[in-house]
């Protein structure tokens, strides 16, 4: 089979990797846009389990990642001038360069074509291939082609965002959360090298404009962010995110999803064929998982449309709690006054059940404290579990009939 993979991310150079170990007599080329060693961001993350289930698929690659990850088991939240520590929550960084270093070197010791500098402008036509797939992000041209078709829609969040760096390097996951005349802003910071570590900085909108972020050149509004974070910070730099103009930017995230998720030869991967919000940090889990299912199902399906068919039913059921944590994570921090009157070790609890239906349509220290009871009890544990998802689809629909 001929393949080509238009965008040179983690998912599009996972499955051609797992496609070539399942035939090596497969055709595949991996497009990429940007030259070789360019890319955008810091460290991305991920969670206890990936590794073991990309050593089922590839061991030389997991073994590389592995090796070049650095790992957290406790999270720290500053919050006004208290600091609270939770125990426990084991993640995993890794700078995107050498994630995607490591991707491309093993796709290319397979016999992948990896051609750098080799975009799809928008209305081209895509690569003659018996296998079209379009892993070129959020902003998939392959997919903007057939819009219509796929069902594509976006939706934008409240709260602004910027995606920087820091020399900081954080020995746990690190949350700062700054009051401020114009309101909260706040960043969450873990590391993904020895030395540096990403920092993600949050705010709405007005607190964004209050503080003068909208119109402030990258310096300046880094010199704004430094200061709001020196006690985290530690006196480190923070670091822009290098684009097309030189500057970083302040960002709303965007959640994209598809109704379909193929079209005839042509089949969406990652990021262009759904996002999750950054703050359950999925993004390259998710990514690479679609790759496993899209070349399991490229496997054991003997013909084309049947393997694009049990991808897109695998994937999107696959989908369905992640989507839903991301969409009550990102409420959770767009409504984040609702929870910054409680004490900072009850405020990390609950950042802890960002995830939760119940969450919102129950006030904070009452949701705290029964929370606390069902630890303790097993049958409040079994009762939250069972009836929570449907007692939040309830709430949520009776507060949708109110508003109408």
């Amino acid at each position: 089979m001929k393949v080509a993979c238009v965008g040179g991310g983690p998912a599009g150079l996972y499955l051609s990797i797992l496609l070539k170990r399942q035939d090596p007599s497969h055709d595949i080329t991996v497009l990429e846009r940007n030259p070789a060693g360019s890319t955008y961001g810091w460290g991305v993350t991920y969670w206890g389990g990936l590794i073991d289930k990309l050593h089922g698929h590839d061991p030389e690659s997991a073994r590389a990642i592995g090796e070049n990850s650095v790992c957290w088991s406790d999270g720290v939240a500053h919050i006004r001038d208290r600091t609270t520590v939770h125990h426990g929550d084991e993640g995993f960084g890794i700078g995107r360069h050498r994630l995607l270093g490591i991707l491309a070197e093993r796709a290319v010791s397979l016999g992948v074509r990896v051609e750098f500098e080799h975009g799809i402008p928008a209305g081209a036509e895509p690569p003659a291939a018996d296998l079209v797939v379009a892993c070129d992000g959020v902003n998939s041209t392959l997919r903007e082609r057939h819009a219509d078709h796929f069902g594509t829609r976006a939706v934008a969040g409240r709260n602004m965002y910027i995606w920087l760096g820091t020399t900081k390097v954080f020995d746990a996951f690190t949350f700062a959360f700054v009051e401020t005349e114009h309101g909260w802003i706040w960043c969450y910071g873990y590391g993904f090298s020895a030395e540096h570590s990403t920092c993600v900085v949050e705010c709405s909108a007005e607190t964004w404009t209050g503080l003068g972020l909208h119109e402030a050149n990258e310096a300046d509004g880094l010199a704004v962010l430094e200061k709001l974070f020196a006690e985290p910070l530690d006196g480190h730099a923070l670091i822009g995110r290098a684009h097309e103009d030189g500057s970083a930017r302040w960002l709303n995230f965007r959640t994209l999803t598809n109704r379909r998720w193929y079209r005839d030869n042509l089949v969406l991967l990652g990021d262009a064929a759904h996002t999750t919000h950054y703050s359950i940090g999925a993004g390259t889990t998710l990514a690479l998982e679609d790759a496993i299912a899209l070349a399991g199902a490229l496997g054991a399906e003997r013909e084309l449309p049947s393997a694009l068919a049990r991808y897109e039913r695998e994937r999107r059921s696959a989908l369905l709690p992640v989507q839903s944590a991301a969409r009550y994570s990102a409420q959770w921090y767009e409504n984040l006054p609702r929870y910054t009157g409680l004490p900072p070790e009850r405020m990390f609890a609950l950042l802890g059940q960002r995830h939760s239906p119940l969450l919102p349509h129950i006030p904070p220290g009452l949701y705290y404290r029964l929370d606390r009871a069902a630890e303790r009890l097993d049958f409040l544990r079994g009762l939250k579990r069972r009836l929570g998802p449907r007692v939040a689809s309830a709430l949520h629909a009776r507060s949708r009939a109110s508003r109408g």
